[in-house]
């Protein structure tokens, strides 16, 4: 009897189950999906590098969703404490009929059971469809071979999803057993005649509290973008942040107090219509859920912040890649090293020798390269960084205080750069022989080196004088990293004189003489090895204790794309799974509201306002309860985004920055305005109840 009590319940109580059945359906759809990405490893061509690429992430993922599991499990508890306080007359009516507490906690576990098990079986069904597209997404990220794809379903994941929700719901029964266990009749049959009590509070004070809170969050803002530079620690970072939550917190907790009166004070605007209705209404739900909203807020601004953030990144370290990788290989190795240093005297009769002799004397088969560029660059005390800095130093040394500044310039001759410059598809350049070139793509030193240029930039070479052909510095750099994070070198003429012992370091730059990807990939094996003990070329340089070192575009590639995927997985992870517990949170907010508020709607039916103004006026509120945090999360975001970037030194353009602003918006239009409509709707049928 129970049981088919509990299927009735379901059918008639459809509607208030909608967000939280909405909810759990989401949560497990995304949940599985994150967890299948290893499903299609072994059916993709990947590599070794991309397999232990995608591994990083499925290991990632893993740690993430103990994290994510808690989120939804806080999120479903809450949820369904929704739908015991809408039901609290239903049940105290079973207990006037003789019903005990145990047997409508059995209910309630029926309930709860087909709940949980219908939307498990809907979002696993969502959850496999939706991950074939995410590896599609992850052959395409990784551009891996596709013609071994199949239809796959992780039974790993479908376990691990089960095993988690699972626990969820016993804690959601355990939760329901005690709350009911805790009700008395007389509670449960005035629940609908009770309000939440709520305190005045006095104008005043909450403008002082307002304009406080407002200075208190401007610092902060402050601190993580004008002070970035001096947030050297953990502690230093940590203190904005804290301070921008307590902000947050003051912000909410003052806005119920005087925004009421404001309005009072404009009788056109506050006697319109339903405003005095409405007003007094959002007064009163922002004057109880101002911890709430906070939490509410500050998940909305990780959201937009860790989207925007991981999406710009990936975007610009994809283009910065492109720019920066125009060679198949770039090697190079120390010239010249002491005698009286810790080397043997086959390392120092070597670093006399270019790379090519290097790599040939170790068996290397130079045919395997083409377009070769060798070139030595040199570096003397005489000039150091602080020494073309000149007289913005000081200044420079006061910002940037972790900047080498007694490092000595790498310098390079003209003719040499001009040939890597070719081979790059870079611009070429003249100079006349009392002029000098800056190359710098490294944006946190290109500002100060253009100040000193600018300034006259006058430096000294081997006892000449030298001035800047330019007053700002130059694009470009001989060893790809890829990304833009060549902090100077120093082209002179071929007339300058740098002797033999100022040699700093030998360069070979090259493409693999090869036709397909296949033969490439061949030739990069002789370079890098994934494998312990694999007996490639380059453990047999490393066997003589001769250090070379370089960078290859493939393996650049597959680093850098690796790092930027796994952080973008996990940022759309977290980002998603944030969205949709604010969202959540509150629409069930709203709903139990409007529950509650059942008969005041009532009353203004009688005084005779229209069913189209009472819609116009459950509208508006509901769109300013879901409009108030967000407005503030985006202000925070602003600000948030630009702390993330530079805390990772990336330099993102405003322009760089649009699309990834535009998909953040178009993904919380869609999930954030699906909830608000779903919660339109519902509230609508509620507050329909008592005509």
């Amino acid at each position: 009897m129970l049981f088919k009590l509990s299927i009735k319940n379901i059918r008639k109580s459809i509607k208030d189950y909608t967000i939280y059945f909405l909810t759990l359906i989401l949560g497990v759809a995304i949940f599985y999906m994150f967890n299948s990405l290893d499903s299609q490893e072994a059916m993709l061509d990947m590599n070794r590098s991309t397999q232990m690429i995608v591994e990083l992430l499925v290991d990632m993922i893993a740690y993430v969703s103990v994290f994510v599991a808690v989120v939804l499990g806080f999120l479903i508890v809450y949820a369904n404490n929704f739908i015991i306080k809408r039901r609290k007359q239903e049940f105290g009516l079973y207990m006037t009929l003789g019903m005990g507490k145990g047997q409508i906690s059995r209910i309630l576990l029926f309930e709860t059971i087909f709940i949980g098990l219908l939307s498990l079986v809907i979002g696993m069904l969502i959850g496999v469809f939706g991950s074939q597209l995410m590896s599609i997404l992850v052959a395409k990220l990784f551009a891996v071979d596709m013609s071994e794809y199949e239809f796959v379903f992780s039974k790993a994941a479908a376990l691990k999803t089960c095993l988690y929700f699972g626990i969820m719901y016993v804690a959601v029964m355990l939760f329901n057993a005690v709350t009911i266990s805790k009700y008395k009749l007389i509670d449960l049959l005035t629940a609908i005649r009770k309000n939440e009590r709520v305190k005045m509070k006095n104008p005043v004070i909450c403008v002082a509290v307002f304009l406080v809170a407002v200075s208190m969050l401007g610092y902060a803002y402050y601190k993580v973008t004008g002070g970035i530079d001096t947030l050297g620690t953990i502690d230093k970072v940590a203190g904005p942040i804290i301070l921008g939550v307590i902000s947050t917190f003051l912000i909410f907790w003052s806005l119920s107090g005087f925004i009421l009166k404001l309005v009072q004070s404009r009788k056109n605007v506050y006697l319109k219509g339903t405003n005095l209705f409405v007003l007094r209404q959002i007064h009163n739900k922002i004057n109880t859920t101002v911890v709430s909203m906070t939490i509410i807020c500050l998940l909305l601004f990780m959201t937009i912040s860790v989207l925007s953030s991981a999406l710009s990144l990936n975007r610009v370290m994809t283009k910065e890649l492109e720019e920066t990788t125009p060679v198949d290989i770039n090697l190079c190795k120390p010239a010249n090293l002491p005698e009286n240093g810790d080397y043997t005297k086959v390392q120092i009769e070597d670093s006399k020798l270019p790379v090519s002799d290097t790599l040939k004397n170790a068996g290397m088969d130079m045919n395997a390269l083409k377009d070769v560029v060798e070139v030595d660059t040199y570096a003397t005390n005489d000039l150091k960084l602080k020494d073309t800095l000149g007289e913005v130093y000081e200044a420079a040394k006061a910002e940037y205080p972790l900047f080498r500044y007694e490092s000595a310039e790498e310098i390079i001759k003209l003719s040499d750069y001009n040939q890597i410059a070719k081979l790059y598809g870079l611009p070429e350049y003249e100079l006349n022989d009392s002029e000098y070139i800056v190359l710098c793509d490294y944006d946190y030193i290109k500002g100060t080196r253009d100040r000193a240029l600018e300034s006259g930039g006058k430096i000294t070479i081997a006892g000449k004088d030298y001035v800047s052909r330019f007053r700002e510095c130059q694009d470009g750099y001989i060893l790809m990293t890829g990304g833009h994070t060549n902090y100077g070198i120093i082209v002179v003429p071929d007339s300058c004189k740098l002797t033999e012992d100022i040699k700093e370091t030998h360069y070979l730059i090259a493409n693999y003489n090869a036709e397909t990807e296949e033969e490439k990939e061949e030739i990069e094996q002789m370079f890098v090895s994934y494998e312990e003990d694999s007996g490639t070329f380059i453990d047999k340089i490393l066997e003589d204790n001769i250090q070379i070192d370089g960078m290859t575009k493939m393996s650049l590639y597959e680093a850098n794309k690796g790092v930027a995927t796994v952080v973008t997985f996990i940022a759309i992870y977290l980002g998603v799974i944030f969205l949709i517990a604010s969202s959540a949170i509150l629409a069930l907010k709203e709903l139990t509201e409007n529950s509650d508020n059942k008969q005041r709607y009532t009353v203004l039916r009688k005084i005779g306002v229209d069913e189209a103004m009472i819609n116009q006026s459950l509208f508006r509120q509901i769109g300013i309860f879901f409009l108030v945090p967000l407005a503030l999360a985006v202000v925070h975001s602003v600000f948030g985004i630009q702390f993330a970037l530079k805390l990772i030194s990336v330099s993102v353009k405003p322009e760089q920055m649009l699309p990834s602003v535009i998909a953040t918006a178009v993904f919380l239009i869609v999930v954030y305005g699906g909830y608000f409509l779903a919660t339109y709707v519902g509230s609508k049928n509620i507050i329909k109840e008592e005509r």
